[in-house]
């Protein structure tokens, strides 16, 4: 029909980006800066002394074990950093703690070694163990059953000579300085003679001194040898009683 009307049809056309104006570009302008950074890296670390050349080469090694070694060293300036904020009286307490608590252990390996012998389970009921001042001191003292010296006398019986060697033994596993003290009742020695309590006690803390090295100890460790006769007696109210015949082996703290 000539008044039939005819459609219109309208045309979009979309425009395309070129393929010059892709993103390839990014991908190798990144490739580009990476290895300017690693050039220069490279130049910085040969620029540096040896021992930061010898750090980034241990790195590349070893990682784990790097970072590892790094936690530690950090770990022990920290430390520093710690023991040097803290004032002489807190590090004396805190050194003190550690060694009693050395001392406990090592009272437990002491009585445990001499108690593995028999013969020594009487002496053992006979010894005292006492955190002091100058540090832990082992005190042997006299029964009427079992006595250390004859009575007036330095020399040691052998069962005391066995069980202080024993002692001796022990003691040699230790760095610490050692001071032996001897001890007698009151009962006067030769009545107006030169030889005294005085000379009896320091001559049985030699005694004492000798069957410890015997045992092990080492010579450089006895720091002293005391003799106070009767001036301390253990049983103020009994001076003639057979306690206070005795032997003290001080155990020094470290720093006194």
């Amino acid at each position: 029909m000539a008044d039939e009307k005819q459609p219109i049809i309208i045309k979009k056309i979309i425009k395309k980006g070129g393929g010059h104006h892709g993103g390839a570009w990014k991908v190798a302008y990144a490739d580009f800066v990476t290895a300017m950074m690693a050039l220069f890296i490279v130049l910085w670390i040969l620029g540096q002394d040896g021992e930061i050349q010898d750090a980034v080469a241990g790195y590349f090694r070893d990682p784990v074990g790097f970072t590892l070694k790094s936690r530690a060293m950090i770990d022990q300036k920290n430390l520093g950093v710690q023991i040097n904020s803290i004032n002489q009286e807190d590090l004396d307490r805190i050194n003190k703690e550690e060694e009693e608590r050395r001392f406990d252990e090592m009272k437990e390996d002491l009585t445990h070694g001499l108690s593995e012998d028999a013969s020594f389970l009487p002496l053992l009921d006979q010894m005292e163990i006492t955190m002091i001042d100058d540090g832990m001191r082992i005190e042997m003292l006299e029964s009427a059953e079992d006595v250390f010296f004859e009575l007036g006398s330095s020399k040691l019986s052998g069962k005391a000579n066995s069980f202080l060697q024993k002692v001796g033994e022990k003691l040699a596993k230790i760095p610490n300085k050692i001071a032996i003290e001897g001890h007698t009742d009151a009962r006067p020695l030769n009545k107006g003679g030169s030889y005294t309590n005085y000379e009896l006690s320091t001559d049985r803390a030699n005694s004492a001194r000798r069957a410890l090295i015997a045992g092990g100890l080492g010579e450089g460790q006895v720091d002293e040898i005391r003799g106070y006769a009767d001036k301390r007696l253990k049983d103020k109210d009994n001076p003639f009683s057979v306690v206070n015949r005795r032997i003290s082996i001080i155990v020094k703290y470290i720093n006194k």
